[in-house]
Parts: structure tokens; C-alpha cells; sequence
């Protein structure tokens, strides 16, 4: 078994992957809602001490997954990311998937090319955080990055035949920014030549956080109020009913932050998601209780 630099974080699909620390923490690190990885500075492992991890886990010579932590693998050098897929082929002989974290910034740093040569080489699924697609609401929570820019990064990666899983925040625009979040963030969906997965979760601000999140948007003049459950849920309701995708996307709201729990494709299973959010509009003894939440 390997010790690994706490804390640890992978999305939810990767629960019984191998996960291997490439790099500790984030490297742009300054999203105001984001706690994650407060308490680590940035740093790209060495190769010694990834090879060392991996051998130590490769008594797990069937597994078929592995992921690539922490939250910004992807920052790494292209042949430093392509020597460690390939020796993950070497120690896992019946190796399916590697995935990692991808941001918008590193995503868009690397050329077509390196992609493409990632793919070659096993790196076949990348989670990318949306949050949301509209460029202020960006900007008021310290991701200043252009929708269009996104859809760019997106698409590179398509064309390199990855697989891609992104997120939207539900409430992350409060009660004042609700409409120009979704809309928004649907258009951002709807416009990406395709998107594998897409999933949502409900906005949750650490104590750390909280401050300077709602310092962010007092200094351009607005304020923030959190959206209720049933808010979000009628977020959750226009966003779905917004999605029309140039391909089908499995999506799932399956993290332990949502209030309800949901799963379809879409767009084929439009009518059944909105049905469930109507009922549980109707009734909230259907919505998971705070208790059971994390975030």
C-alpha cells in the first residue's frame, strides 16, 4: 500500500479505480468556491516516487482503472504524463481506463497533438469543471474563463477521442444570478460537439470559503443569497429541459451534495427527469435529508 498526501479527492465514477498521485494539489488553486486543495501548495511528483507508488499498488494486477490525482495531472509536461501511462500499462496487464482532473487552463495548453498522443497512450476520460457557463458569473467566483475558450478545450479533446466528463453547480449564482447561470451554462452544453457525462451538484462553501465568496460579489456590486433546495431544483428542472446536445450524454446527479438523486441520457430521457423533478417539487419528503449530504 502506498501513503498518500491527504487529502484525496476523485469523482464519484472512480470509487474502485487504483489512484495514483502524479501532482499534489492545483495549480491555479484560486476558484472561490473551491476548498479542496487550500492546505497543499502545487508540486509535480517525481517520477521515482510515482513508478515507487505504482509498483506498490500493482499487487492489484487486475485492475482495470486508475486514476490520476491530484486535482491537475494534466498540468504536467506531456512525455512526463506518456512515460507514466506506459508504465502503467506495464505493471496493469489488463489496464482499460486512466483518467484525471483536466482544468480549463491546462486543457487549453496543450496542442492538439499532445492530446492525441495522450490518447495514444491510455489517457482515455478527463473531468472538467464547468461550474457554469456564463463568463460574469465566472469571473465573480475567481474562474475567469470565457465560455467560448471552454467549448475550444472541449472540442480539442473530443477530437483527441477522449472521453469527457464535466460539472455545473447548481445555485452557484445565487438567487440574483440564477437565470444567466443556467441559460447560460445549457447553451455552453448544448454548443461542445460533445460531451460524454454531465453531471451536477449543489453548491456547499466550507467555513474557509464562505468570507471571501461573498466578499467577491460585494465588490462588483451585487450580493450573494443561497438558493434553497427547492431553488436549485427548479434549476436543475430549466437546465435539463435547456439541454439539446448534438449527441446523446449520459447524466447523472449523483453526488452527495444533491437533494435528489438522478439518472438518464439525454436528450431521450428529458421528459422522465422533468417528471421526477416535478414530483419532488410537489414534495419534499422525496429530497435527501441534510444529514445524509456531503460536500
Amino acid at each position: 500500500m502506498i501513503d498518500y498526501h491527504e487529502p484525496v479527492y476523485r469523482p464519484p465514477a472512480e470509487a474502485n479505480s487504483i489512484i495514483i498521485q502524479v501532482s499534489l494539489g492545483c495549480s491555479f488553486n484560486k476558484c472561490a468556491f473551491c476548498s479542496m486543495y487550500e492546505t497543499k501548495r502545487f508540486k509535480v511528483r517525481s517520477m521515482e516516487d510515482i513508478k515507487r507508488d505504482i509498483r506498490d499498488m500493482s499487487v492489484y494486477s487486475d485492475a482495470r482503472r486508475v486514476f490520476l490525482a491530484d486535482g491537475d495531472a494534466l498540468a504536467c509536461d506531456t512525455d512526463f504524463l506518456i512515460e507514466i501511462l506506459q508504465y502503467l500499462k506495464q505493471r496493469f496487464p489488463k489496464l482499460q481506463r486512466v483518467s484525471s482532473y483536466a482544468s480549463p487552463y491546462n486543457l487549453l495548453e496543450k496542442s492538439q497533438a499532445e492530446l492525441e498522443l495522450l490518447r495514444e497512450n491510455g489517457l482515455s476520460l478527463i473531468y472538467y469543471g464547468i461550474e457554469s457557463g456564463n463568463h460574469e458569473l465566472l469571473k465573480y467566483i475567481n474562474k475567469p474563463m470565457r465560455p467560448s475558450k471552454m467549448i475550444e478545450g472541449l472540442n480539442k479533446a473530443t477530437n483527441a477521442n477522449m472521453k469527457i466528463s464535466v460539472t455545473v453547480i447548481l445555485g452557484l449564482g445565487g438567487k440574483k444570478l440564477s437565470k444567466q447561470h443556467i441559460e447560460d451554462s445549457a447553451k455552453l452544453i448544448n454548443e461542445c460537439e460533445h460531451i460524454n457525462y454531465l453531471s451536477t451538484l449543489q453548491l456547499g462553501l466550507s467555513s474557509t470559503k464562505e468570507d471571501n465568496f461573498f466578499k467577491r460579489f460585494e465588490d462588483k456590486n451585487s450580493e450573494f443569497i443561497f438558493c434553497t433546495d427547492e431553488e436549485m431544483l427548479a434549476e436543475q428542472k430549466r437546465f435539463i429541459s435547456l439541454i439539446n446536445p448534438k449527441k446523446s450524454i449520459i447524466f447523472r446527479s449523483n453526488h452527495a451534495s444533491n437533494a435528489l438523486p438522478l439518472k438518464g441520457t439525454l436528450p431521450k430521457d428529458k421528459d422522465k427527469l422533468l417528471k421526477v423533478l416535478n414530483m419532488a417539487l410537489e414534495d419534499d419528503t422525496l429530497l435527501r435529508p441534510h444529514f445524509l449530504r456531503g460536500f
